[in-house]
């Protein structure tokens, strides 16, 4: 038998092959190993809860998930990378709220919050206001009347939001919190213990271990929620100061790629966040596991950088 196809049939029958063959590639994903990119180096909670959330995705899709960290600029070298790769979903990475949320209010940098499509959220930092065991503030309130006398107090902080707790109490109280910088949490740790500051706010996997030990005290819990840990002590808000801060892990791609490989991403991460071995490892590391939508996500990182924009400028940190 012969099939008759007209010249008007030819165009037609080759875009319907095409998309045809675009379909078949789009259902083979992956064909191969993933790169998560990591914004921060390896060993930091950061680093450790991705790797954590990177082994239940490998198990959700049947291929490698290779971790490769780029740290740098307050974490912002590993999603200008992201932001500039094929966006075949062959590359993922790491982006935090402080990347996306405060760092652009503070420094000039190559990416905005529409340069990726957002995959999931998946950890919460919690953050605490952490003073030495034999410290003579006992209470937030201890450690605000201390901020009015002479030069005030100094807080170990590695950046923003840690620092901006202090800043935001001080603006309130009119007490004085002057920020000595560490490149990490456990820098800050070392150097409260050593007496060259008096405050941090850090996080649990930095100072629970030496809160248990009877080295460090925690006053009060910087972000919205109590400390599991220490259920026993107010958030600052619960203090009598209208003071918290938040911030979030999550993962992204760039703008651009396939809808039905976002979608395939996005499934993924969010059948691992519900494995309670993979939330419990991510929780290990001192940030609560969680489990946002893409589009959730996306969401709460607009409204954080809303938010954050006017404590950043009355904190004297947002660029010009």
């Amino acid at each position: 038998m012969t099939v008759m196809i007209s010249r008007r049939t030819l165009p037609a029958l080759a875009s319907g092959m095409t998309l045809a063959g675009s379909r078949a590639a789009r259902a083979e994903w992956p064909e191969r190993e993933i790169q998560l990119i990591v914004n921060y180096g390896a060993g930091g909670n950061t680093d450790v809860s991705a790797r954590a959330f990177a082994r239940g995705l490998e198990r959700q899709l049947g291929k490698p998930i290779v971790v490769v960290n780029r740290p740098g600029a307050e974490g912002t070298i590993g999603p200008a990378f992201v932001a500039t790769q094929r966006p075949d979903g062959y590359t993922i990475g790491v982006v935090t709220y402080s990347t996306v949320a405060i760092q652009p209010h503070v420094r000039d940098l190559p990416y905005t919050l529409e340069s990726f499509d957002f995959i999931a959220g998946y950890g919460r930092f919690r953050y605490g206001v952490t003073v030495r065991a034999d410290s003579p503030h006992r209470t937030l309130d201890d450690l605000v009347r201390a901020s009015k006398v002479g030069n005030g107090l100094f807080v170990g902080a590695p950046s923003a939001p840690n620092n901006l707790a202090m800043f935001e109490l001080g603006r309130l109280t009119g007490g004085k919190f002057e920020q000595v910088q560490y490149r990490s949490g456990a820098e800050a740790v070392v150097a409260l213990l050593g007496r060259h500051v008096d405050v941090i706010v850090q996080n649990p996997s930095d100072v629970v271990a030496q809160i248990r030990a009877g080295e460090l005290r925690l006053l009060a819990s910087a972000s919205p929620m109590r400390w599991q840990e220490f259920p026993d002590v107010p958030t600052m808000r619960e203090a009598g100061y209208d003071v918290e801060i938040d911030s979030w892990l999550g993962v992204a791609v760039p703008r651009g790629t396939p809808r039905p490989i976002v979608q395939r991403l996005e499934a993924a991460a969010l059948a691992a966040l519900r494995d309670p071995a993979v939330a419990e490892q991510i929780t290990a590391t001192g940030v609560d596991a969680q489990a946002l939508p893409g589009e959730e996500y996306a969401a709460l990182l607009a409204r954080g950088s809303e938010a954050m924009g006017p404590i950043l400028r009355r904190a004297g940190m947002a660029k010009p």
